[in-house]
């Protein structure tokens, strides 16, 4: 019996990675942060690339995070392994906040932390409209195109209404969203050494 070779192989869509783009790992990934990740592109371009893992939460308050004794209830998660004293912040409250950068439909990328704090402290924003990233995604100059040529990422367009969702099952809906060329992905073990 002859084996498909081309099972796991990513069959590319042509999409170059731009700001809005996501980025969905292999399956077999050996790379802790980005094992089973998808990743949002906030900035691509010749220097390089900046993003945020969507799909790895951490049980931390808000509180806990800023230092400051504010109840706010938004979901933080690991946004990638540089600078992992930083934070940084996705939100859909979109111009209101100065300095925000629009990423793609009504996703936006940071701006003005004081004046995010004020909406939170004045009841002024939801929970649900802002996440919160420890540390980012980062890659130096032609890295990412790099590791997509590679084979380690599938490039695909984001779908806005899902950015802001925390689904411990994104990287299967993301994949199922891809269509059938990845529902073989689905069920795989995380470690095939195990099956």
């Amino acid at each position: 019996m002859n084996i498909d070779s081309n099972f796991f192989k990513i069959k590319h869509k042509n999409i170059a990675p731009k700001s809005g783009s996501i980025l969905v790992s292999e399956p077999f990934s050996k790379d802790a942060y980005f094992k089973r990740s998808v990743v949002l592109i906030t900035l691509n371009n010749e220097e390089g690339a900046i993003g945020f893992i969507l799909n790895k939460f951490v049980k931390i308050s808000f509180k806990e995070l800023i230092g400051e004794n504010i109840e706010f209830n938004a979901n933080v998660s690991i946004g990638g392994p540089v600078s992992i004293d930083r934070i940084d912040f996705l939100h859909t409250i979109g111009e209101k906040i100065p300095n925000s950068k629009k990423i793609v439909d009504n996703i936006y990328w940071g701006g003005d932390f004081s004046f995010l704090l004020e909406l939170i402290k004045s009841n002024l924003i939801k929970d649900n409209q802002v996440r919160f990233f420890i540390g980012y995604s980062g890659w130096g100059k032609n890295q990412l195109k790099t590791e997509i040529e590679n084979d380690y990422w599938i490039v695909t367009n984001s779908d806005s209404k899902t950015i802001m969702q925390t689904d411990k099952n994104y990287w299967q809906s993301t994949l199922q969203r891809l269509g059938d060329n990845y529902k073989a992905w689905f069920n795989l073990p995380e470690d095939p050494s195990l099956n």
